[in-house]
Parts: C-alpha cells; structure tokens; sequence
C-alpha cells in the first residue's frame, strides 16, 4: 500500500441533480475529479420541510480525494454553491484517507509541467 497521509475524502450530499455543480466548484479550487452515487435521504417523512423549504428525498452524493492543502478551500467552495441555504440544500464533510493505491501524487503532476 502507498502511504499517502497528505490526502482527504471530501463528501458532498446534495438534491438530486447538483452534482455538477460540486464538482465545478472543485475544480476551480484544485481538485481533479470525483465520483457520485445515487441516494436516498431517509429522515423523518412527518417533517416534510425545514423551516419552511421541502426536503427532497432523492439525493446524490460526490466522493472527491484530495490533497490536504486544498481541503479547506474545495469544501468552502462546495457548500457556497451547493449548501444548506442554496437550491442543492447539502452537506459536506471530510475524512482522513490513510492508505490508497492508484493515485497519482499531485506532486507528480506539479513536476510534469
């Protein structure tokens, strides 16, 4: 296994349909691609909305890796186009990868150019 310390998984839950966005927002913050699924948000059914907007059930969720010195930068810039107070209404949040095998290091993809 490569060790590879330096890098974040960067998870945004947004309405079905917003995934485009989050990953916009990414990429002009540094991050290379990611990868969404299809979900289904199972919170309460007798709440119906959130202070006054409608919860959609049909959710999509983006996995993004990236290297530590972006993470702060690409998830501000995810919830700014695609949070709670927006038309995506999601979440974002970040967790350690310890390990990983098939990524290039971005220090590598500095060299090349």
């Amino acid at each position: 296994m490569e060790n590879q310390k330096n890098y974040n998984l960067v998870v945004a839950i947004v309405n079905k349909g917003y995934t485009d966005l989050v990953m916009e927002a990414a990429r002009n913050k540094g991050a290379r691609g990611g990868t969404t699924f299809v979900a289904r948000g199972t919170g309460n059914k007798e709440l119906g909305s959130f202070f006054g907007i409608a919860i959609e059930p049909e959710k999509e969720i983006v996995f993004i890796i990236v290297d530590n010195k972006i993470k702060d930068d690409v998830m501000l810039e995810i919830y700014k186009v695609a949070g709670l107070e927006t038309k995506g209404m999601g979440i974002c949040f970040s967790m350690n990868v310890d390990d990983c095998v098939g990524l290039t290091p971005f220090e590598n993809e500095e060299n090349k150019e």
